[in-house]
C-alpha cells in the first residue's frame, strides 16, 4: 500500500496570476488562492496522480469551486479543512480504494477538520459525538479497543476513501452545510462514478439519508456491496446504527469478493 501523505499532481509555479482583486485582496490570499482566483485551482491540488484522470472531467467545476474559495477568503471567511488538508481523501492510489464511508462536509469547528470524513485531527479533545459512536460500534462489532484520538488516517492508508460529499465549510457556530450547492455535489459524483467503473472490488459505507441517496449510483456494478444504516449521529445512532456492525461486515465483502480485509483497530 502506497501511504505517501502528500503527491501533488502538477508542479505549478507560484508566480503572477490574473485575477480580478485589488491589490489589498490579492495581498491577502495564499499562492494557492491567488491561482485559484485566477481559475486555476486545478492545477494546485495536492493529489495522487491517479486520481487526475479522474478528476479532469469536472477540472472547470473545480475551477468555479476554486474562485468561490478565493472570494471567501478574501472577504476574511474561515473556511475548513485548511487548503492543505482538503484533498487528503485523493492521497491515496484510485486503484487502491475498496471502501468508501461517505460523509457530508467537514467539521465547522477551527482546528478539527483534517479532510477526511468523520476524522479528527489527533490532538482534538472532546471527540465529536458521531466519531464516539462510530467507535462504540466499532467495539461491539470487532471486540477491538476505542482509538484514543480521532484519526481515521490509518483507515486511509488501507484504502478506506473516508469522502465527504462536500469538502470545504464556513468556519463556526451553525455554519455546518454552509457550502452545500456550491459545485462540490458534482464533483464528488464524478468520483464515486469512477470508483464505480472500475469493476474491482468496493464496499460502500452509507451511514444516513444523505449518503444513502448515493445508492443507486453505486449499485451499478456488481462488483460493489452497500451497507446502509442511520447516521452515527446521537439523534439516530439508536435507531439502527448501533448493532448494524459494518466493520466486520466489510471485511465479509471483501473476503467474499478477493480483497484483503481492513485492520480496523487504530
Amino acid at each position: 500500500m502506497n501511504t505517501n501523505a502528500s503527491i501533488p499532481t502538477n508542479n505549478v509555479p507560484f508566480g503572477e496570476t490574473d485575477t480580478h482583486l485589488s491589490p489589498q485582496e490579492a495581498a491577502s490570499l495564499s499562492p494557492v488562492m491567488l491561482h485559484a482566483a485566477a481559475g486555476k485551482y486545478f492545477e494546485t491540488l495536492e493529489i495522487h496522480p491517479s486520481w487526475q484522470k479522474i478528476l479532469e472531467p469536472v477540472a472547470d467545476d473545480i475551477n468555479k469551486i476554486g474562485e468561490f474559495l478565493a472570494a471567501e477568503a478574501s472577504a476574511g471567511i474561515d473556511v475548513f479543512p485548511p487548503e492543505a488538508d482538503r484533498w487528503r481523501a485523493f492521497r491515496q492510489p484510485f486503484e487502491e480504494v475498496k471502501v468508501l464511508i461517505v460523509g457530508q462536509d467537514p467539521y465547522p469547528t477551527p482546528g478539527h477538520a483534517m479532510g477526511l470524513s468523520f476524522s479528527l485531527k489527533p490532538d482534538v479533545r472532546p471527540l465529536a459525538k458521531s466519531l464516539i459512536n462510530i467507535f462504540k460500534e466499532l467495539e461491539s462489532d470487532l471486540g477491538v479497543p476505542r482509538p484514543n484520538n480521532g484519526d481515521l488516517s490509518g483507515w486511509s492508508n488501507q484504502g478506506v476513501m473516508l469522502l465527504n460529499r462536500v469538502l470545504s465549510v464556513r468556519g463556526g457556530a451553525k455554519q455546518a452545510g454552509s457550502h452545500r450547492n456550491k459545485g462540490w455535489e458534482k464533483i464528488t459524483d464524478t468520483v464515486i462514478d469512477g470508483l464505480v467503473s472500475r469493476n474491482t472490488p468496493l464496499v460502500a459505507i452509507l451511514w444516513g439519508k444523505d449518503a444513502q441517496s448515493l445508492a443507486p449510483a453505486l449499485a451499478a456494478s456488481s462488483r460493489v456491496r452497500i451497507i446502509q444504516s442511520p447516521h452515527p449521529s446521537p439523534l439516530s445512532a439508536s435507531r439502527g446504527f448501533f448493532g448494524s456492525k459494518p466493520f466486520s461486515n466489510t471485511n465479509q465483502y471483501l473476503t467474499e469478493m478477493g480483497a484483503s480485509p481492513v485492520q480496523w483497530q487504530l
